[in-house]
């Protein structure tokens, strides 16, 4: 049974409040944890992603000895300790030389992982030139024919999708635009690549666009995989009601943002239509011209009389 922990101070009941399921999530955090064993590669390539996801992220420094595939309860542990959902562990060994764990929890609990190695990496202090801002939200390219037919590369796009994506918005500006992620699969391997998008001038108000390299850049090898099952990761994907958008009726948008609305009226009857009074345009009632006219002939008799 869980066990309830009821507030002592005022300060601790805004803790738990924080932590209690909302309708709209926080954004999600990410847990960057060593291994009882790491390579330089491994440490390397740890604290470059650290800093692409600085502010929703936790470096663990110290070495923690845990075998996430064997045993998950260390894991699940640091889930609940800092409220993270996502997780990258990195180890090495010699029977699994520069290993990477990548994966989610749901409700604290392990709901998919994947191992992979590191082949080749290539750090971003090795590449010159310009680095986008911390915390910026990146545009994600999958390239490869796997990530859409093997069940396994599909539930590995989506974590990475999940993993990289970061705060959601509903705008952007395109200055505001300055990292894309490039990952790909092809020959058995996957190739994560770190781009900074350069707007130069083009001789319009469209600016030309240009992709630096800027790094890091890991080549990766799938060794083991586990993912939930399809009830289970179904069940991870539910939102309540209130999170739903409810579709408005009539409302549409245009090619350039604008909102328009389409009215359902009844016909009008332009007769009775209400308009500016004047004597000159008044018109006239017939039938009570014709009982009148006879009332004038007889007064011009009596006056002629």
């Amino acid at each position: 049974m869980q066990r309830v922990v009821k507030p002592k101070t005022q300060r601790g009941k805004r803790f738990l409040q924080e932590r209690e399921a909302k309708i709209f999530e926080n954004p999600k955090k990410t847990m960057f944890v060593k291994g009882g064993n790491t390579s330089q590669t491994v440490t390397q390539m740890l604290k470059e992603l650290y800093q692409l996801k600085k502010d929703n992220a936790v470096m663990y420094k110290r070495k923690n000895i845990m075998r996430p595939f064997e045993d998950e309860t260390q894991l699940e542990f640091f889930s609940q300790r800092c409220d993270a959902s996502l997780f990258m562990f990195g180890s090495h060994s010699k029977k699994r030389p520069n290993n990477i764990v990548i994966g989610r929890l749901f409700d604290h609990h392990i709901l998919d992982m994947i191992e992979l190695g590191i082949e080749n990496f290539k750090s971003m202090f090795d590449i010159e030139g310009a680095k986008c801002s911390a915390g910026t939200k990146p545009c994600m390219m999958f390239v490869g024919e796997q990530f859409d037919i093997e069940p396994d590369y599909i539930r590995l796009k989506n974590l990475f999708a999940d993993f990289f994506r970061g705060v959601v918005i509903k705008q952007i500006r395109l200055q505001g635009l300055e990292h894309v992620i490039m990952i790909t699969a092809a020959e058995g391997k996957i190739y994560l690549r770190n781009y900074k998008i350069l707007l130069k001038k083009s001789g319009s108000k469209t600016p030309r666009i240009e992709l630096d390299d800027m790094g890091p850049s890991v080549d990766f090898s799938v060794r083991r995989t586990k993912i939930a099952s399809d009830d289970l990761y179904r069940r991870s994907l539910k939102q309540p009601k209130n999170a739903k958008v409810k579709k408005r009726k009539n409302i549409s948008r245009d090619a350039f943002g604008s909102q328009l609305g389409r009215i359902h009226m009844q016909k009008q009857d332009l007769d009775n239509l209400q308009t500016r009074k004047m004597k000159g345009l008044k018109r006239g009632n017939p039938n009570k011209d014709a009982t009148s006219s006879p009332n004038k002939k007889s007064k011009q008799s009596t006056e002629e009389s």
